[in-house]
């Protein structure tokens, strides 16, 4: 019907609130919110493991750290020109709060800083790791909103009722494209797509009490098969390998080596860990028996004061 406008998803107008003279970026809210929130599943799923919810706490001041900054290398060098491009600045690569998180930089540095942690506190990685998967997909489930108030990452052009309003007059909208053009609305694809993944993990691992690291293994083959179709819809500029954006290959590679480690880990050890602890308790050594008296000797037990 002529004169109707079609349905879309606006954008937020502002990324950023000021409180007095401090600012409020939604992007690192987005990010804060969804680590808070990551932690809270994690404690509850790792008493449910017979781990100390403390622990996470202890484990999560060495992780958080390590992924942040490993996120934020690989965004570097996987979306260089922003940085070192033509009209580029290097020193807005320390500008985190702006956006910009590569993912598998993020898993592989928090994964190490984990690693430290589970040593600290005495606790094996892989029940550690297992119990955090879901937790980490509903973390990056909520970042992903920092991406919508950044109106950063969308996809192609689309007529689709749900396509997303990108300020035209800002500086993420593509120059080639008419000001009323909608694009694929990337964030609310993953969003939806790592809660999705959240809830099945969850069920997986109850059903079939899955363990030593196969829980975490899973997450990273669905998330990069999320990742993947996702991806291919996005025309930000990426460095890009034989006509297909690095994050595609990376998807691919990560994707099918972790499900090939699945399989590989679930004939060895199926099952799941019988202790999250590197070194089970042992049980006192019982006492041994008393030698008994020599003839003509009182028996110590029967002395008296």
């Amino acid at each position: 019907m002529a004169g109707l406008v079609p349905a879309s998803i606006p954008s937020p107008p502002t990324a950023v609130w000021h409180l007095g003279p401090f600012p409020l970026r939604a992007y690192a809210f987005a990010i804060l919110l969804g680590i808070a929130a990551a932690t809270w599943i994690a404690q509850r799923r790792w008493a449910e493991r017979g781990g100390d919810p403390e622990q996470v706490l202890e484990i999560a001041f060495w992780a958080v750290p390590f992924g942040i900054i490993g996120g934020r290398i690989y965004h570097v060098i996987s979306s260089p020109a922003a940085y070192f491009g033509e009209g580029g600045d290097p020193i807005r690569a320390l500008y985190i709060w702006e956006g910009g998180l590569g993912i598998w930089g993020a898993v592989a540095f928090g994964a190490v800083g984990a690693w430290i942690g589970c040593r600290r506190q005495g606790v094996r990685f892989a029940p550690f790791a297992d119990t955090l998967a879901p937790a980490l997909l509903v973390a990056q489930a909520i970042g992903r909103l920092g991406n919508w108030f950044n109106q950063e990452l969308f996809g192609g052009p689309t007529t689709l009722p749900w396509g997303l309003e990108i300020d035209p007059a800002g500086p993420t909208f593509p120059a080639d494209f008419p000001a009323d053009t909608l694009f694929h609305p990337t964030f609310l694809y993953e969003l939806l797509w790592n809660l999705a993944a959240a809830a099945l993990l969850v069920y997986l691992d109850r059903r079939f009490r899955l363990g030593h690291g196969r829980v975490f293994l899973l997450y990273v083959v669905f998330y990069t098969v999320g990742r993947l179709w996702i991806e291919l819809l996005r025309i930000d500029p990426a460095v890009q390998v034989a006509g297909l954006r690095i994050n595609v290959w990376t998807s691919i590679l990560v994707g099918v080596s972790a499900l090939v480690a699945f399989v590989v880990v679930g004939r060895r050890h199926p099952g799941r860990e019988t202790t999250v602890l590197l070194a089970a308790p042992q049980e006192p050594a019982p006492e041994a028996p008393a030698a008994p008296a020599a003839p003509g000797e009182q028996d110590p037990a029967e002395r008296t004061l």
